[in-house]
């Protein structure tokens, strides 16, 4: 394989910088570079930017509005946008459901999503986990039963993210109970303003309303938003996590976030002088990098074989767990830079900028919430212990 960028892809890239410093807002650019909290407005004006570009989602076929990039395209745009500040789109909708519907779904499932998906007008949240049903995500109990043209659901998700910008849910639902656990499971698309859906919110640990419990009771599902066969959900859950693991990846923002770290070791002192003078903790970032690079050229490999033809597979699962701890390792040596700094993290202590030269807590701030939030990276989907049971029974078959 050749891990080289061709001529062509060299000037994409410089089309991506241009296009991303002409047309991404720049009070958006700011939010993200100084990690302040984003709104829904701020992540759908980025949005509208890219659809009416054309480039809003780069892993769909042309026929349903995509823009026909190979996964190697995708990861010189997520790289050249992240390092300017563009923030992540909502991915339930672009890069999870998406999919699955090009795959799965029917012409009408088609026709009616895919267009409001590619411009904003639907947002999507993803109903998978439930209390006792994370990891072991084939244990779920969220049940729809058949009742002529329609399902009536009962239930709990939880660790619903953004469920209370969500106009529509995607949702695992067990429609029968076989000899294994597996089998009996659907996805059904639910609009979130159905009667009996009731949405409570979960503050995290930053104090970030994030994730939310996604109640269920005698919700009524039209039949024709069973995705797929009925039993079959499975199969669909696989793939869907298969992209989902590969996305959570993230090289583009953790080589943002690694030149943020570079300059705060320039501008704050660690243990009486600049911790860039400091050589061991400058080997900790050495080392970080190192990592961060076979993480991306991985990424690559993985991105050559999507780009032949290939789906993701237990590949998925390598890259889940060494980009997660890649990002969780560089909020940690970004808290221990700045030190009591970062005391203050709550959103009325951030000042305007960190961009300046002056150390201190306005800067800093915002770096225990990051902190504290990133803590998740390695469970959300699929933690990393069963990520290594992945690979130890599928690469190693043990």
């Amino acid at each position: 394989m050749d891990i080289n960028f061709s001529e062509q892809e060299i000037k994409f890239s410089e089309e991506v910088r241009d296009f991303v410093s002409q047309h991404l807002p720049g009070d958006v650019s700011r939010k993200v570079l100084e990690h302040k909290r984003l709104d829904k407005d701020d992540v759908q004006r980025w949005h509208v930017a890219l659809y009416q570009k054309g480039w809003i989602a780069p892993n769909w076929p042309d026929r349903f509005g995509g823009c026909g990039w190979n996964s190697v395209y995708q990861h010189i745009f997520d790289v050249e946008s992240a390092a300017l500040g563009a923030p992540r789109l909502s991915p339930f909708g672009l890069g999870m459901i998406g999919p699955v519907l090009v795959a799965y779904g029917t012409e009408t499932q088609q026709s009616t999503y895919l267009p409001k998906i590619l411009s904003g007008e639907n947002w999507w949240c993803q109903g998978y986990s439930e209390p006792g049903s994370g990891s072991d995500l084939a244990s779920l109990n969220t049940r729809a039963e058949r009742k002529g043209s329609s399902y009536i659901v009962n239930g709990q998700k939880t660790w619903t993210t953004h469920a209370q910008w969500a106009d529509m849910i995607f949702c695992l639902v067990r429609t029968s109970s076989g000899a294994r656990k597996q089998e009996g499971i659907s996805l059904l698309l639910c609009d979130m303003n159905t009667p009996g859906i009731e949405v409570r919110p979960i503050v995290t640990l930053d104090g970030e309303h994030e994730v939310n419990e996604v109640w269920f009771q005698d919700v009524e599902v039209p039949a024709e938003n069973l995705v797929g066969e009925e039993g079959k959900g499975w199969s669909i859950a696989k793939f869907l996590l298969s992209h989902e693991r590969t996305a959570i990846a993230g090289v583009g923002v953790s080589r943002r976030e690694l030149v943020y770290l570079k300059h705060l070791a320039t501008v704050h002192k660690f243990h009486g002088k600049p911790a860039k003078e400091d050589p061991v903790f400058m080997d900790r970032i050495a080392e970080l990098e190192i990592d961060l690079l076979a993480l991306e050229m991985t990424v690559l490999r993985v991105a050559s074989g999507e780009a032949s033809g290939g789906e993701p597979g237990p590949e998925a699962s390598i890259l889940k767990i060494r980009g997660t701890e890649i990002q969780q390792r560089l909020t940690e040596l970004q808290l221990e830079v700045v030190g009591q700094s970062a005391l203050p993290h709550l959103p009325m202590a951030w000042g305007d900028s960190w961009m300046g030269e002056t150390p201190g807590a306005i800067h800093a701030a915002p770096l225990a919430a990051r902190y504290l939030n990133h803590r998740k990276t390695s469970i959300y989907g699929g933690t990393n212990e069963i990520q290594r049971n992945i690979i130890a029974q599928r690469v190693l078959g043990l």
